[in-house]
């Protein structure tokens, strides 16, 4: 693999870890800041907001940016924002600082997707781009339990420190390893927003939103649930987190193998089980065996639905004939997702349901997508075979 690759990964695995490492130290950010574990998520509900309207608004802003160049931009924002987080005196400011380093997650890993296919042959622009990817898998497998440690062991805040040193080393590495590759062309804004018009590209696009929604709603407050819930210590979140990790990447596998296969049969089985888990989640938390396998669970079938969304959305977006803006907006969808499983996980434990109740609360918001993507099929399903199959 072309070395450049490398740089790419690095800021996949930062982008990664600030925004799945948060699920792991809630407790300690709201113990420093003096604010309830609802209150507490929102450094979660607002970096998923930064990313959902940051991705289209530099997407579009910065089409006609040399990639390189827009690439360390990007690098910078992400180190600033984290520094200010990690400095930051009142929880608002905190917050300000997860905003400012949302900005750089949808159009990064755009344009990283980009480069990295265009460092190597046409036959091998998949391997190319999973392997930028494979940071973020590392983030999740490795990342998220070691920063989970470090706030429980030393401080919340140092785990932000060392992800800004991570964006300043992804800021030399692209500097000095990725070539120089011309800016794209303008985007036609009038003819891309053409996609929006379409009910099924806004059906789908429902379905990335109430889809990824759901396993957010609990994993955000994994941390004060199982504490308080299971009887789990400190370093038991910590090897949960490793759990969660590898169910991402088993789901990541699983969506992308079996999508290929039956793209609406993926969404069925998968926002089905991912309800299912949920349910017996909540049923079953005082156990740390379940527990820790609906932990594995929520996640394989949480993210293995995160392929068949958006080569949904590409479709219906290609029929359209505007797929470029539609798919920058897609990845902010998902993040919209995040932040609304995120908000209405804090809002059942604010009012007094308990620490188990996002998991519920989840479950309903998984049935919502799988209800989306029912009638997607049913209204538009030999018209999305046929576009299927000339993309």
């Amino acid at each position: 693999m072309p070395v450049a690759l490398f740089a790419l990964a690095i800021g996949a695995f930062g982008i990664g870890l600030t925004e799945f490492v948060i699920a792991g130290i809630l407790p300690q950010i709201a113990q420093d800041f003096g604010v309830e574990i609802p209150t507490a998520g929102l450094m979660a509900t607002t970096y998923a907001l930064g990313v959902f309207i940051g991705a289209p608004i530099l997407t579009v802003l910065g089409a006609k940016v040399p990639r390189k160049k827009m690439l360390l931009g990007l690098a910078i924002i992400f180190t600033l924002g984290n520094a200010l987080t990690a400095l930051a005196p009142t929880l608002p400011i905190a917050l300000a600082g997860r905003i400012l380093t949302a900005f750089n997650h949808g159009t990064f890993f755009g344009i990283g997707s980009i480069i990295a296919a265009s460092l190597v042959a046409k036959d091998r622009q998949a391997s190319a781009i999973a392997f930028m990817f494979s940071g973020l898998t590392m983030a999740n497998l490795v990342g998220v339990p070691a920063g989970t440690w470090l706030a429980q062991v030393y401080d919340w805040r140092l785990v932000f420190w060392l992800i800004a040193a991570i964006g300043l080393v992804t800021a030399i590495s692209v500097a000095l390893l990725v070539p120089q590759i011309k800016a794209g062309k303008a985007i036609a804004l009038k003819t891309e927003l053409r996609a929006f018009m379409d009910p099924q590209v806004l059906l789908a696009m429902g379905i990335t939103v109430f889809g990824p929604a759901a396993f957010f709603t609990s994993i955000t407050y994994i941390a004060p649930m199982m504490v308080e819930e299971a009887g789990f210590s400190d370093a038991g979140v910590a090897r949960l987190m490793v759990l969660f990790g590898l169910g991402l990447v088993a789901g990541n596998w699983i969506g992308g193998r079996f999508a290929d296969r039956s793209l609406f049969g993926t969404l069925f089985v998968t926002l089905a089980g991912q309800a299912v888990v949920l349910i017996v989640f909540w049923l079953g938390v005082h156990s740390g065996v379940i527990a820790s396998v609906s932990v594995f669970l929520m996640a394989a079938f949480g993210f293995a639905t995160v392929s068949p969304i958006q080569k949904l959305v590409m479709d219906r977006a290609y029929s359209a004939g505007a797929p470029t803006m539609a798919a920058s907006v897609n990845i902010g969808m998902f993040n919209l997702g995040n932040a609304i499983g995120a908000w209405v996980g804090g809002a059942t434990i604010a009012a007094g349901f308990g620490f188990a109740s996002p998991n519920w609360a989840g479950a309903i918001l998984s049935l919502i997508a799988l209800g989306l993507a029912t009638i997607a099929w049913a209204s538009a399903g030999r018209k999305y075979t046929a576009v299927a199959s000339e993309c």
